[in-house]
């Protein structure tokens, strides 16, 4: 319909849209499109992923970057093409010109002020030490240059500027930093015609067609992901971890009950897209990268990404919680931003249960992050910057927490995280009773890097906190070395 061909009603449905964004953020807590945790683990054997899995282990703390035409009307990344209950969109637009719409936005989609290094400025001084950015997401835009399709980011009005080809210079800033580089993809593709094919409506995520029926056209979907994939191990520079989204693509055989809870119809056929020769080239391209084919059971999940909470316990095997700063994972105006304080809390107790943590932020449709992002980002850094020795390169012991301390280890040293809220009064002393230090224990505020004093009674230790510390309403955590 012409209306959709206009700025003036583009300006219009972004006005309707907009009051949208708190039913998208209620929608993403659902849990509808999350992808929770794996219940089975398969390590690795090629020893090139295994050294690649350890190193991204010790890094602790990524950023995830969700970029796409979404964020010009500033609403839910992709989820609204999508025709199943959970979806709440303005009623007084036909579903299919609402697509119409979206896909539309490539044509305004201009990110004049797109500055990659300020990005890789904001994430370093957050203490970040990996980024996985989003290629493409299920809505198909895609944010390199791909051959596969016209429909990216080098064929709109950002083609002619000299970094159009986004995801390189995404990889490239990061790299310069010596991040460790991963690419998100996303596994199924609604823009695609061999995935949803306009002969059918598309009544949910899954491919609209009889695979089994057609499948001709699920070997041309098949194809088209190869390609694309090939493209983004060859043509970008080294990458260390390909992170595949869309889960419910998947072999048939691999269904399981954590799936079908999602809620999402499961079709009667396989959405299976060959990822062992999809591994196998990539492995030729990028020896020892790391897969994350998200909650598929077996050789290309090698770690686990429970989606927006946090695991009860520790866990033995690689994994990634993976939590937006705000309630979205792209840029949609207003979002509320969890505290500096609540993600470092957040980022002890992964650490601490022997995760890593990959933290979600939006850059704005002009390119730029907001000012507020990049904010906390820097608050988080503050503290990272003095306490870091508790994080980076440490690794989970049993008994991980008392109260609200939380502890971690390297060879040489135990940590003990005191947690506290915000503005809440810091007390005296520090008491716990796990982890013990021997009477002879050398123990140091990590902020000041100098000894405190303290007591073993009665089964606990006591610690010292100086009066200079005590006298400022919270620093997000305390953190102490213990050396035996």
């Amino acid at each position: 319909m012409s209306k959709f061909n206009t700025l003036k009603s583009f300006l219009v449905l972004v006005v309707l849209i907009s009051v949208q964004t708190l039913q998208g953020q209620k929608q993403e807590e659902d849990e509808h499109g999350v992808h929770g945790r794996s219940e089975e683990y398969i390590a690795p054997s090629d020893p090139r992923v295994l050294e690649k899995l350890d190193k991204w282990g010790d890094q602790k703390f990524g950023m995830l970057i969700h970029w796409g035409v979404y964020a010009v009307p500033g609403i839910m990344e992709s989820w609204n093409l999508c025709s199943e209950d959970w979806i709440e969109r303005d009623s007084t637009i036909a579903y299919n010109d609402y697509k119409k719409w979206y896909w539309n936005l490539d044509k305004i989609f201009n990110p004049v002020n797109f500055d990659p290094d300020s990005w890789a400025d904001a994430a370093e001084a957050a203490g970040m030490k990996y980024v996985v950015f989003t290629t493409k997401h299920h809505d198909g835009f895609n944010m390199f240059d791909t051959q596969q399709t016209d429909y990216k980011i080098t064929n709109g009005p950002f083609q002619n500027h000299p970094k159009a080809n986004v995801a390189k210079y995404v990889f490239e800033a990061f790299r310069k930093k010596d991040f460790m580089i991963g690419a998100y993809y996303s596994k199924p593709d609604w823009h695609s015609q061999y995935f949803w094919w306009d002969k059918y409506a598309t009544p949910n995520r899954n491919a609209n067609y009889d695979i089994e029926k057609y499948d001709w056209r699920w070997n041309k979907f098949k194809e088209f992901t190869y390609n694309q994939i090939e493209e983004l191990m060859t043509d970008y520079g080294s990458v260390d971890i390909l992170w595949l989204d869309g889960g419910w693509v998947r072999p048939k055989e691999t269904v399981n009950d954590e799936v079908r809870a999602w809620g999402a119809p499961i079709p009667d056929f396989s959405q299976e897209i060959d990822m062992p020769k999809i591994a196998a080239m990539a492995r030729e391209k990028q020896p020892g990268i790391i897969f994350a084919d998200r909650t598929v059971h077996g050789p290309y999940e090698n770690y686990q990404t429970p989606e927006r909470k946090i695991p009860e316990t520790k866990l033995d095997n690689p994994w990634e919680s993976c939590l937006p700063l705000g309630n979205n994972w792209g840029y949609v105006p207003n979002d509320p931003f969890k505290s500096s304080t609540k993600v470092i809390q957040n980022l002890v107790e992964v650490v601490a249960k022997g995760g890593n943590m990959l933290l979600g932020v939006g850059p704005q449709p002009d390119g730029t992050l907001p000012l507020e992002v990049v904010a906390k980002l820097e608050e988080i850094g503050v503290w990272l910057n003095k306490n870091g020795e508790a994080i980076y390169d440490t690794h989970a012991i049993d008994d991980y927490q008392d109260g609200n301390i939380y502890f971690t280890q390297n060879a040489k040293k135990t940590f003990a995280i005191a947690m506290f809220e915000d503005g809440e009064s810091l007390p005296k002393t520090i008491s716990f009773s796990k982890n013990l230090p021997s009477e002879n224990a050398k123990i140091k505020l990590l902020e000041t890097g100098k000894k405190v004093d303290f007591k073993l009674k009665d089964g606990k230790v006591e610690i010292s906190l100086p009066k200079e510390i005590r006298s400022r309403k919270n620093s997000s955590g305390i953190a102490f070395s213990i050396e035996n």
